[in-house]
Protein backbone atom coordinates (compact mmCIF):
# COMPACT_ATOMS: atom_id res chain seq x y z
CA UNK A 1 0.00 0.00 0.00
CA UNK A 2 1.33 3.45 -1.00
CA UNK A 3 0.06 6.99 -0.41
CA UNK A 4 0.54 9.27 -3.41
CA UNK A 5 -0.02 13.03 -3.74
CA UNK A 6 -2.78 14.27 -6.03
CA UNK A 7 -2.81 17.30 -8.28
CA UNK A 8 -4.76 19.15 -5.59
CA UNK A 9 -2.04 18.56 -3.01
CA UNK A 10 0.58 19.77 -5.49
CA UNK A 11 -1.44 22.94 -6.02
CA UNK A 12 -1.65 23.47 -2.23
CA UNK A 13 2.11 22.89 -1.95
CA UNK A 14 2.69 25.43 -4.75
CA UNK A 15 0.56 27.94 -2.85
CA UNK A 16 2.65 27.36 0.27
CA UNK A 17 5.85 27.94 -1.77
CA UNK A 18 4.32 31.21 -2.92
CA UNK A 19 3.79 32.18 0.71
CA UNK A 20 7.43 31.31 1.38
CA UNK A 21 8.55 33.64 -1.42
CA UNK A 22 6.32 36.46 -0.20
CA UNK A 23 7.61 35.99 3.35
CA UNK A 24 11.20 36.12 2.10
CA UNK A 25 10.52 39.43 0.32
CA UNK A 26 8.82 40.77 3.46
CA UNK A 27 5.50 41.28 1.66
CA UNK A 28 3.98 38.87 4.19
CA UNK A 29 5.04 38.44 7.82
CA UNK A 30 8.09 36.24 8.32
CA UNK A 31 6.07 33.67 10.27
CA UNK A 32 3.48 33.23 7.47
CA UNK A 33 5.40 30.40 5.78
CA UNK A 34 5.65 28.59 9.15
CA UNK A 35 1.90 28.80 9.73
CA UNK A 36 1.35 27.68 6.14
CA UNK A 37 3.64 24.67 6.61
CA UNK A 38 1.81 23.70 9.77
CA UNK A 39 -1.59 23.99 8.11
CA UNK A 40 -0.42 21.93 5.14
CA UNK A 41 1.01 19.24 7.44
CA UNK A 42 -2.24 19.08 9.42
CA UNK A 43 -4.31 18.77 6.24
CA UNK A 44 -2.10 16.01 4.84
CA UNK A 45 -2.03 14.09 8.13
CA UNK A 46 -5.80 14.37 8.57
CA UNK A 47 -6.42 13.24 5.00
CA UNK A 48 -4.00 10.33 5.42
CA UNK A 49 -5.72 9.16 8.61
CA UNK A 50 -9.15 9.39 6.99
CA UNK A 51 -8.18 7.40 3.91
CA UNK A 52 -6.33 4.74 5.90
CA UNK A 53 -9.38 4.22 8.12
CA UNK A 54 -11.55 3.49 5.10
CA UNK A 55 -12.16 -0.12 4.16
CA UNK A 56 -10.44 -0.84 0.84
CA UNK A 57 -12.58 -1.88 -2.14
CA UNK A 58 -12.63 -5.45 -3.44
CA UNK A 59 -12.36 -6.42 -7.10
CA UNK A 60 -13.37 -9.34 -9.27
CA UNK A 61 -12.31 -9.92 -12.86
CA UNK A 62 -14.48 -11.73 -15.40
CA UNK A 63 -12.17 -12.83 -18.20
CA UNK A 64 -12.17 -15.89 -20.45
CA UNK A 65 -9.71 -18.60 -19.49
CA UNK A 66 -8.73 -18.92 -23.17
CA UNK A 67 -8.56 -16.40 -26.00
CA UNK A 68 -8.04 -16.50 -29.74
CA UNK A 69 -4.83 -14.97 -31.01
CA UNK A 70 -5.34 -11.58 -32.64
CA UNK A 71 -9.00 -11.09 -31.64
CA UNK A 72 -10.45 -8.52 -29.26
CA UNK A 73 -12.13 -9.90 -26.14
CA UNK A 74 -14.11 -8.17 -23.38
CA UNK A 75 -12.87 -8.31 -19.81
CA UNK A 76 -15.27 -7.07 -17.12
CA UNK A 77 -14.15 -5.77 -13.74
CA UNK A 78 -16.51 -5.54 -10.75
CA UNK A 79 -15.52 -3.28 -7.85
CA UNK A 80 -17.32 -3.34 -4.49
CA UNK A 81 -17.19 -0.62 -1.81
CA UNK A 82 -17.82 -1.88 1.75
CA UNK A 83 -17.54 1.62 3.24
CA UNK A 84 -20.31 4.00 4.26
CA UNK A 85 -19.19 6.81 1.97
CA UNK A 86 -18.87 6.97 -1.81
CA UNK A 87 -15.34 6.78 -3.20
CA UNK A 88 -13.62 7.64 -6.48
CA UNK A 89 -11.45 4.83 -7.84
CA UNK A 90 -9.00 4.58 -10.71
CA UNK A 91 -8.20 0.98 -11.72
CA UNK A 92 -5.52 -0.58 -13.90
CA UNK A 93 -5.61 -4.32 -14.61
CA UNK A 94 -2.22 -6.00 -14.85
CA UNK A 95 -2.84 -8.00 -18.01
CA UNK A 96 0.05 -9.75 -19.83
CA UNK A 97 2.45 -7.02 -20.84
CA UNK A 98 2.56 -7.80 -24.57
CA UNK A 99 -1.23 -7.54 -25.01
CA UNK A 100 -3.10 -4.55 -26.42
CA UNK A 101 -5.94 -2.88 -24.52
CA UNK A 102 -8.68 -0.32 -24.96
CA UNK A 103 -10.37 1.77 -22.23
CA UNK A 104 -7.73 1.26 -19.54
CA UNK A 105 -7.31 2.65 -16.91
CA UNK A 106 -10.92 2.61 -15.65
CA UNK A 107 -12.31 5.48 -13.59
CA UNK A 108 -15.33 4.64 -11.43
CA UNK A 109 -17.37 6.22 -8.66
CA UNK A 110 -18.47 3.59 -6.16
CA UNK A 111 -21.58 4.38 -4.09
CA UNK A 112 -21.56 3.73 -0.35
CA UNK A 113 -21.81 -0.02 0.30
CA UNK A 114 -22.38 -0.45 -3.43
CA UNK A 115 -20.60 -1.72 -6.52
CA UNK A 116 -19.89 -0.89 -10.15
CA UNK A 117 -18.99 -2.91 -13.25
CA UNK A 118 -16.98 -1.74 -16.20
CA UNK A 119 -15.61 -3.62 -19.25
CA UNK A 120 -12.43 -3.05 -21.20
CA UNK A 121 -11.13 -4.68 -24.39
CA UNK A 122 -8.10 -6.95 -24.55
CA UNK A 123 -6.28 -8.28 -27.61
CA UNK A 124 -3.74 -11.09 -27.40
CA UNK A 125 -0.78 -10.49 -29.70
CA UNK A 126 1.16 -13.63 -28.73
CA UNK A 127 0.12 -17.26 -28.29
CA UNK A 128 0.99 -19.23 -25.17
CA UNK A 129 0.28 -19.49 -21.44
CA UNK A 130 -0.01 -16.20 -19.53
CA UNK A 131 -1.34 -14.82 -16.27
CA UNK A 132 -3.23 -11.75 -15.13
CA UNK A 133 -1.68 -10.14 -12.08
CA UNK A 134 -3.65 -8.52 -9.23
CA UNK A 135 -5.45 -5.33 -10.18
CA UNK A 136 -4.01 -2.00 -9.10
CA UNK A 137 -6.39 0.66 -7.74
CA UNK A 138 -6.01 4.21 -6.54
CA UNK A 139 -8.64 5.54 -4.13
CA UNK A 140 -8.96 9.30 -3.65
CA UNK A 141 -8.93 10.62 -0.07
CA UNK A 142 -11.86 12.60 1.40
CA UNK A 143 -10.03 15.93 1.08
CA UNK A 144 -8.64 15.00 -2.34
CA UNK A 145 -5.01 15.59 -1.33
CA UNK A 146 -3.86 11.96 -1.42
CA UNK A 147 -4.44 8.72 -3.27
CA UNK A 148 -4.14 5.31 -1.67
CA UNK A 149 -2.58 2.89 -4.14
CA UNK A 150 -3.00 -0.84 -3.53
CA UNK A 151 -3.24 -4.15 -5.35
CA UNK A 152 -6.42 -6.16 -5.00
CA UNK A 153 -7.99 -9.17 -6.68
CA UNK A 154 -6.50 -12.54 -7.49
CA UNK A 155 -4.17 -13.61 -10.33
CA UNK A 156 -5.80 -15.55 -13.15
CA UNK A 157 -4.34 -17.97 -15.68
CA UNK A 158 -4.93 -17.41 -19.38
CA UNK A 159 -4.18 -19.46 -22.49
CA UNK A 160 -3.98 -17.87 -25.94
CA UNK A 161 -4.71 -20.29 -28.77
CA UNK A 162 -4.46 -19.86 -32.54
CA UNK A 163 -7.51 -18.15 -34.00
CA UNK A 164 -10.02 -21.00 -33.91
CA UNK A 165 -12.72 -18.79 -35.44
CA UNK A 166 -11.68 -20.11 -38.85
CA UNK A 167 -12.30 -23.66 -37.65
CA UNK A 168 -15.76 -22.94 -36.30
CA UNK A 169 -16.56 -20.99 -39.47
CA UNK A 170 -15.52 -23.97 -41.56
CA UNK A 171 -17.68 -26.29 -39.48
CA UNK A 172 -20.73 -24.08 -39.99
CA UNK A 173 -20.14 -23.76 -43.72
CA UNK A 174 -19.58 -27.50 -44.04
CA UNK A 175 -22.90 -28.10 -42.32
CA UNK A 176 -24.66 -25.76 -44.75
CA UNK A 177 -22.68 -27.01 -47.79
CA UNK A 178 -21.36 -23.50 -48.47
CA UNK A 179 -17.61 -24.15 -48.36
CA UNK A 180 -17.04 -22.21 -51.58
CA UNK A 181 -17.65 -19.00 -49.62
CA UNK A 182 -14.19 -19.34 -48.03
CA UNK A 183 -12.54 -20.60 -51.22
CA UNK A 184 -12.67 -24.36 -50.58
CA UNK A 185 -13.44 -26.04 -53.88
CA UNK A 186 -15.81 -28.97 -53.48
CA UNK A 187 -16.20 -30.76 -56.80
CA UNK A 188 -18.44 -33.75 -56.33
CA UNK A 189 -17.40 -36.57 -58.64
CA UNK A 190 -20.02 -39.24 -59.18
CA UNK A 191 -18.70 -42.72 -59.83
CA UNK A 192 -15.02 -41.75 -59.87
CA UNK A 193 -13.96 -42.09 -56.26
CA UNK A 194 -12.11 -44.88 -54.53
CA UNK A 195 -14.68 -46.18 -51.97
CA UNK A 196 -18.12 -47.59 -52.78
CA UNK A 197 -20.83 -45.17 -51.68
CA UNK A 198 -24.24 -46.30 -52.97
CA UNK A 199 -26.31 -47.72 -55.83
CA UNK A 200 -28.46 -45.41 -57.94
CA UNK A 201 -30.20 -45.31 -61.31
CA UNK A 202 -28.01 -45.06 -64.37
CA UNK A 203 -27.64 -41.52 -65.70
CA UNK A 204 -26.64 -40.36 -69.14
CA UNK A 205 -22.86 -40.02 -69.20
CA UNK A 206 -22.13 -42.65 -66.53
CA UNK A 207 -19.30 -45.03 -67.38
CA UNK A 208 -20.42 -48.50 -68.47
CA UNK A 209 -17.78 -49.90 -66.11
CA UNK A 210 -19.84 -48.61 -63.19
CA UNK A 211 -23.02 -50.47 -64.07
CA UNK A 212 -23.95 -53.10 -61.49
CA UNK A 213 -25.37 -55.89 -63.66
CA UNK A 214 -26.71 -57.96 -60.79
CA UNK A 215 -28.69 -55.03 -59.43
CA UNK A 216 -29.78 -54.17 -62.97
CA UNK A 217 -31.18 -57.69 -63.42
CA UNK A 218 -33.07 -57.51 -60.14
CA UNK A 219 -34.50 -54.02 -60.70
CA UNK A 220 -35.13 -54.46 -64.46
CA UNK A 221 -33.47 -51.10 -65.14
CA UNK A 222 -29.89 -49.89 -65.38
CA UNK A 223 -28.26 -49.38 -61.97
CA UNK A 224 -24.87 -47.68 -61.47
CA UNK A 225 -22.42 -47.95 -58.60
CA UNK A 226 -21.47 -44.56 -57.09
CA UNK A 227 -18.16 -44.10 -55.32
CA UNK A 228 -16.83 -41.45 -52.97
CA UNK A 229 -13.36 -40.21 -52.18
CA UNK A 230 -11.42 -42.78 -50.19
CA UNK A 231 -11.59 -42.43 -46.42
CA UNK A 232 -9.48 -43.86 -43.61
CA UNK A 233 -6.34 -42.18 -44.92
CA UNK A 234 -3.63 -40.51 -42.86
CA UNK A 235 -2.37 -36.92 -42.80
CA UNK A 236 0.80 -35.93 -40.94
CA UNK A 237 1.38 -32.20 -40.50
CA UNK A 238 5.06 -31.25 -40.09
CA UNK A 239 5.59 -27.72 -38.77
CA UNK A 240 8.89 -25.93 -39.23
CA UNK A 241 9.73 -24.05 -36.01
CA UNK A 242 12.97 -22.60 -37.37
CA UNK A 243 14.16 -19.02 -37.56
CA UNK A 244 12.71 -18.26 -41.03
CA UNK A 245 9.18 -18.81 -39.70
CA UNK A 246 9.59 -15.79 -37.42
CA UNK A 247 9.23 -13.46 -40.44
CA UNK A 248 6.24 -11.15 -39.98
CA UNK A 249 3.57 -10.27 -42.53
CA UNK A 250 0.50 -8.19 -41.62
CA UNK A 251 1.23 -8.18 -37.85
CA UNK A 252 1.50 -11.96 -37.51
CA UNK A 253 4.47 -14.24 -38.09
CA UNK A 254 4.72 -16.87 -40.81
CA UNK A 255 4.59 -19.46 -38.05
CA UNK A 256 1.21 -18.14 -36.91
CA UNK A 257 -0.09 -18.50 -40.46
CA UNK A 258 1.38 -22.01 -40.68
CA UNK A 259 -0.24 -23.08 -37.42
CA UNK A 260 -3.64 -21.67 -38.43
CA UNK A 261 -3.43 -23.45 -41.79
CA UNK A 262 -2.37 -26.73 -40.19
CA UNK A 263 -5.32 -26.66 -37.79
CA UNK A 264 -7.78 -25.86 -40.58
CA UNK A 265 -6.41 -28.72 -42.68
CA UNK A 266 -6.69 -31.02 -39.67
CA UNK A 267 -10.33 -30.04 -39.25
CA UNK A 268 -11.07 -30.62 -42.93
CA UNK A 269 -9.22 -33.95 -42.96
CA UNK A 270 -11.16 -35.20 -39.95
CA UNK A 271 -14.38 -34.03 -41.59
CA UNK A 272 -13.49 -36.23 -44.58
CA UNK A 273 -12.87 -39.30 -42.44
CA UNK A 274 -9.07 -39.22 -42.34
CA UNK A 275 -6.75 -39.57 -39.36
CA UNK A 276 -4.62 -36.51 -38.58
CA UNK A 277 -1.34 -36.23 -36.70
CA UNK A 278 1.36 -33.59 -36.26
CA UNK A 279 5.04 -33.18 -35.47
CA UNK A 280 7.51 -30.32 -35.25
CA UNK A 281 11.07 -29.83 -36.45
CA UNK A 282 13.87 -27.27 -35.94
CA UNK A 283 12.66 -26.42 -32.46
CA UNK A 284 10.72 -27.79 -29.53
CA UNK A 285 10.14 -31.46 -30.44
CA UNK A 286 6.49 -32.49 -30.25
CA UNK A 287 4.60 -35.38 -31.80
CA UNK A 288 0.91 -36.24 -32.06
CA UNK A 289 0.14 -39.69 -33.45
CA UNK A 290 -2.49 -39.63 -36.25
CA UNK A 291 -5.98 -40.34 -35.01
CA UNK A 292 -9.63 -39.60 -35.68
CA UNK A 293 -12.46 -38.38 -33.49
CA UNK A 294 -14.22 -35.11 -32.66
CA UNK A 295 -11.71 -34.26 -29.92
CA UNK A 296 -8.66 -34.46 -32.18
CA UNK A 297 -8.57 -30.77 -33.13
CA UNK A 298 -8.89 -29.77 -29.48
CA UNK A 299 -6.00 -32.09 -28.60
CA UNK A 300 -3.89 -30.59 -31.39
CA UNK A 301 -4.68 -27.09 -30.16
CA UNK A 302 -3.56 -28.03 -26.66
CA UNK A 303 -0.33 -29.54 -27.98
CA UNK A 304 0.67 -26.74 -30.36
CA UNK A 305 -0.88 -23.50 -29.07
CA UNK A 306 2.22 -22.22 -27.26
CA UNK A 307 4.82 -23.09 -29.92
CA UNK A 308 7.07 -20.25 -31.05
CA UNK A 309 9.71 -20.16 -33.82
CA UNK A 310 13.30 -20.45 -32.59
CA UNK A 311 16.72 -19.80 -34.10
CA UNK A 312 17.54 -23.23 -35.57
CA UNK A 313 17.61 -24.26 -39.24
CA UNK A 314 15.39 -27.17 -40.31
CA UNK A 315 16.96 -30.55 -41.07
CA UNK A 316 14.50 -32.21 -43.45
CA UNK A 317 16.42 -35.47 -43.65
CA UNK A 318 16.40 -35.92 -39.87
CA UNK A 319 12.68 -35.19 -39.89
CA UNK A 320 12.17 -37.74 -42.68
CA UNK A 321 13.97 -40.44 -40.68
CA UNK A 322 11.75 -39.66 -37.70
CA UNK A 323 8.61 -39.84 -39.87
CA UNK A 324 9.59 -43.19 -41.39
CA UNK A 325 10.21 -44.56 -37.90
CA UNK A 326 6.90 -43.34 -36.49
CA UNK A 327 4.45 -43.69 -39.42
CA UNK A 328 4.25 -47.11 -41.02
CA UNK A 329 0.99 -46.61 -42.96
CA UNK A 330 1.08 -44.63 -46.20
CA UNK A 331 0.27 -41.00 -45.43
CA UNK A 332 0.10 -37.54 -46.89
CA UNK A 333 3.07 -35.81 -45.22
CA UNK A 334 2.55 -32.04 -45.29
CA UNK A 335 5.63 -29.90 -44.61
CA UNK A 336 4.81 -26.26 -43.84
CA UNK A 337 8.04 -24.33 -44.06
CA UNK A 338 9.94 -21.59 -45.86
CA UNK A 339 12.22 -23.30 -48.37
CA UNK A 340 15.56 -21.90 -49.51
CA UNK A 341 18.26 -23.11 -51.92
CA UNK A 342 20.52 -24.01 -49.01
CA UNK A 343 17.97 -26.64 -47.93
CA UNK A 344 18.86 -28.91 -50.87
CA UNK A 345 21.47 -30.82 -48.85
CA UNK A 346 18.79 -32.26 -46.55
CA UNK A 347 15.65 -31.70 -48.65
CA UNK A 348 16.35 -33.96 -51.62
CA UNK A 349 17.53 -36.95 -49.52
CA UNK A 350 14.49 -36.47 -47.30
CA UNK A 351 12.16 -36.53 -50.31
CA UNK A 352 13.84 -39.65 -51.71
CA UNK A 353 13.41 -41.41 -48.37
CA UNK A 354 9.80 -40.39 -47.79
CA UNK A 355 8.67 -41.28 -51.31
CA UNK A 356 9.28 -44.95 -50.59
CA UNK A 357 6.12 -44.97 -48.51
CA UNK A 358 4.40 -41.59 -48.41
CA UNK A 359 3.01 -38.80 -50.58
CA UNK A 360 4.82 -35.56 -49.75
CA UNK A 361 3.44 -32.03 -49.99
CA UNK A 362 5.74 -29.05 -49.37
CA UNK A 363 3.88 -25.82 -48.58
CA UNK A 364 6.45 -23.03 -48.67
CA UNK A 365 5.65 -19.54 -47.44
CA UNK A 366 6.68 -16.64 -49.63
CA UNK A 367 7.19 -13.15 -48.22
CA UNK A 368 4.47 -10.76 -49.32
CA UNK A 369 7.03 -8.00 -49.84
CA UNK A 370 8.21 -9.80 -52.99
CA UNK A 371 4.89 -9.40 -54.81
CA UNK A 372 4.55 -5.86 -53.45
CA UNK A 373 7.97 -5.01 -54.89
CA UNK A 374 7.00 -6.31 -58.34
CA UNK A 375 3.76 -4.34 -58.31
CA UNK A 376 5.52 -1.01 -57.67
CA UNK A 377 6.18 1.19 -60.70
CA UNK A 378 9.77 1.42 -61.96
CA UNK A 379 10.76 5.10 -61.80
CA UNK A 380 14.55 5.15 -61.60
CA UNK A 381 17.65 2.97 -61.80
CA UNK A 382 17.45 1.82 -58.16
CA UNK A 383 13.83 0.68 -58.46
CA UNK A 384 14.66 -1.03 -61.78
CA UNK A 385 17.51 -2.97 -60.16
CA UNK A 386 15.31 -3.99 -57.22
CA UNK A 387 12.52 -5.06 -59.59
CA UNK A 388 14.91 -7.11 -61.73
CA UNK A 389 16.56 -8.79 -58.71
CA UNK A 390 13.16 -9.70 -57.24
CA UNK A 391 11.90 -11.12 -60.54
CA UNK A 392 15.11 -13.13 -60.96
CA UNK A 393 14.84 -14.52 -57.42
CA UNK A 394 11.21 -15.58 -57.94
CA UNK A 395 12.08 -17.19 -61.26
CA UNK A 396 14.91 -19.24 -59.74
CA UNK A 397 12.63 -20.16 -56.83
CA UNK A 398 10.00 -21.38 -59.28
CA UNK A 399 12.60 -23.45 -61.12
CA UNK A 400 13.79 -25.05 -57.87
CA UNK A 401 10.24 -25.97 -56.94
CA UNK A 402 9.72 -27.39 -60.42
CA UNK A 403 12.68 -29.76 -59.93
CA UNK A 404 11.18 -30.94 -56.63
CA UNK A 405 7.86 -31.60 -58.36
CA UNK A 406 9.69 -33.67 -60.98
CA UNK A 407 11.23 -35.63 -58.12
CA UNK A 408 7.74 -36.58 -56.95
CA UNK A 409 6.71 -33.93 -54.40
CA UNK A 410 3.59 -31.79 -54.48
CA UNK A 411 4.70 -28.17 -54.21
CA UNK A 412 3.02 -24.96 -53.09
CA UNK A 413 4.57 -21.50 -52.94
CA UNK A 414 2.12 -19.09 -51.33
CA UNK A 415 1.90 -15.96 -49.24
CA UNK A 416 0.87 -16.49 -45.60
CA UNK A 417 -2.62 -15.01 -46.06
CA UNK A 418 -3.42 -17.52 -48.81
CA UNK A 419 -1.89 -20.58 -47.17
CA UNK A 420 -4.87 -22.04 -45.29
CA UNK A 421 -7.36 -22.26 -48.16
CA UNK A 422 -4.73 -23.20 -50.78
CA UNK A 423 -3.52 -26.01 -48.53
CA UNK A 424 -7.04 -27.37 -47.99
CA UNK A 425 -7.76 -27.28 -51.73
CA UNK A 426 -4.50 -29.11 -52.51
CA UNK A 427 -5.40 -31.82 -50.01
CA UNK A 428 -8.86 -32.21 -51.57
CA UNK A 429 -7.29 -32.45 -55.03
CA UNK A 430 -5.02 -35.26 -53.80
CA UNK A 431 -8.01 -37.15 -52.43
CA UNK A 432 -10.03 -36.69 -55.63
CA UNK A 433 -7.15 -37.81 -57.84
CA UNK A 434 -6.55 -40.96 -55.82
CA UNK A 435 -2.81 -40.25 -55.52
CA UNK A 436 -2.93 -40.65 -51.76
Amino acid sequence: MILLPTRRSLCVAAAWLGICVLSATLILPETAWQYGAGALAVLLLTDAILILRRSPPSARREAPSSMAHGRWHDVTVTLSNPGRTAIDVELYDHHPSSFETRDLPLKLKLPAQGWARRPYALRATTRGAFEFGPMEVRVRSPLGLLQRQMRIGAPQALKVYPDFGALSGYALLATDHRLSQIGVLQRRRRGEGMDFHQLREYRLGDSLKRIDWKATARMHRLISREYQDERDQTILLVLDCGRRMAAVDAQFSHFDAALDAALLLAHVGLHHGDAVGAMTMAGDSRFFAPRKGPKTVAALLELLYDLQPGMRTPDYYAAAIDIMRRISKRALVVFISNLRDEDDDTLRPALALLRRRHLVLFASLRERVLSETLSKPVRDLDSALIHAATADYLQSRKASFGKLEQAGALMMDVEPQQLAIRLVNRYLEAKRSGTL
